[in-house]
């Protein structure tokens, strides 16, 4: 992980609101929660066979929906999987795939994303703004809920969770992939997986989340053999992901995504390629 960095604080102060040139697109102000996410939250943990696996991650590319697109369950090894649908009504997926090259090179930016809980980001391998932030590592210091967390986002080409990126290029789909990484307990960890799959459709674009958390999917850094499997487990069943957690990171994901996507045509208009910035 990165060295530790300065204090940090939510949102845009004084100076930045006046000197930014993305304060015109900073809304401190969140939408109320969607329905379907509601009635997850009040339905609570799943039976885990009703989320599949992160070795199924290809199934995403199948037509139509799974049995769950808004909800959670827990797993007998301590993890969680973690599923979330975002409507995105005037988005095209390509914008996405540029806000993840975007955003990572400055506070302020991914601040925008959710202004009520992200303090700072930054890449690990110091470099600032780059056209594909495949291979690259970004930094991140959130809330989730009320837990301050750091945590690394290792962003991977999604072949690299099975998905054929030929197919999604001739669905004008985007999917963006990504190890996860945090510090537990002083020891650097493999934390899980992400995987946000963009969807044209009428309108718009869907975005369907999906995270595999804790549990089978914790790793020493560096150790993607049977002894770091063999660690992970131990690992993971002296800190299990806690209902109260995956519940935490749906609302997070859902805020942050759903926000987003009400600005960013206007982020990438005037930010984006061919623009002027």
């Amino acid at each position: 992980m990165s060295p530790s960095r300065p204090a940090t604080h939510l949102g845009y102060d004084a100076e930045a609101l006046a000197s930014s040139p993305y304060a015109p697109y900073y809304r401190p102000a969140l939408a109320p929660l969607a329905e379907p996410l509601r009635a997850a939250l009040a339905v609570g943990a799943l039976a885990t066979e009703l989320l599949p696996p992160v070795s199924e991650a290809h199934r995403l590319q199948d037509e139509g929906y799974h049995a769950v697109e808004t909800g959670y369950a827990l797993t007998p090894e301590g993890g969680a999987r973690l599923a979330v649908l975002t409507p995105m009504p005037g988005v095209a997926p390509a914008m996405w795939d540029w806000w993840f090259a975007w955003h990572g090179s400055e506070a302020l930016r991914y601040k925008l994303w959710h202004p009520q809980a992200h303090l700072d980001v930054g890449w690990r391998d110091g470099a600032g703004e780059r056209p594909n932030y495949v291979g690259r590592v970004s930094e991140v210091e959130e809330y989730v809920g009320s837990e301050r967390v750091r945590a690394s986002v290792g962003f991977v080409a999604p072949s690299a969770m099975g998905l054929d990126e030929r197919r999604l290029a001739e669905r004008g789909e985007v999917a963006i992939c990504a190890r996860l990484g945090m510090v537990i307990a002083g020891v650097p960890l493999y934390s899980g997986w992400l995987l946000h799959q963009l969807r044209p459709v009428p309108g718009g674009t869907e975005m369907r989340s999906r995270f595999w958390l804790g549990g089978a999917e914790v790793r020493p850094f560096g150790w993607d053999n049977r002894l770091g499997a063999a660690l992970g487990r131990l690992a993971a069943r002296l800190k299990p992901v806690q209902p109260a957690q995956a519940q935490a990171l749906m609302v997070h994901d859902a805020q942050e995504m759903g926000h987003l996507a009400t600005i960013l045509p206007a982020l990438h208009a005037a930010f984006g390629p061919g623009s002027r910035a």
